[in-house]
């Protein structure tokens, strides 16, 4: 059981790496120019944190895939979710640092915040730990959803191109 353990607790970095690849570029030219509201975490948090996030997340996973016995009819509902939102979280760096899109990013981790928290209420019944791993991540979009929203509001499409 070590080898599903690994791959689940691992699946996230794989979106965070290229994530990482765009943004280490952009975080340097574009970013620099957009107004950003006082409260934002240091650049330098988001690396450190997103590696806690998705390493909590992967394990999550394998938790509610092992408890339901594997890829199972049961899991449709409950891993299909979280499959979604792991799609919804990989694509917001390429939209926002990516595209420089700050209202589409915005209705991505919208969307995305409200799947995070569709998919802990699905693993519940299942299983209370991977639950509870998850609501770091819960609250961290949460702070991540408000910073997208000012960002786009202080900067509107001015700085879209």
């Amino acid at each position: 059981m070590w080898l599903p353990m690994l791959g689940m607790t691992a699946l996230p970095h794989l979106g965070g790496l290229y994530g990482g690849f765009i943004t280490r570029k952009e975080v340097k030219s574009w970013y620099p120019t957009l107004k950003k509201p006082s409260w934002r975490p240091p650049n330098a948090a988001f690396p450190v944190v997103w590696t806690c996030l998705y390493t909590g997340m992967g394990y999550s996973s394998y938790l509610v895939w092992k408890e339901l016995g594997g890829f199972t009819e049961e899991a449709l509902v409950p891993l299909g979710l979280y499959g979604l939102q792991l799609a919804l979280n990989w694509i917001w760096t390429p939209i926002f640092f990516g595209a420089h899109k700050l209202k589409l990013a915005l209705v991505d981790i919208v969307l995305l915040t409200g799947t995070v928290g569709a998919t802990m209420v699905s693993w519940y019944p299942i299983s209370r730990t991977a639950t509870l791993l998850m609501a770091p991540y819960l609250a961290w979009l949460c702070l991540a959803t408000c910073l997208n929203y000012r960002i786009w509001r202080d900067n509107r499409e001015e700085k879209e191109e």
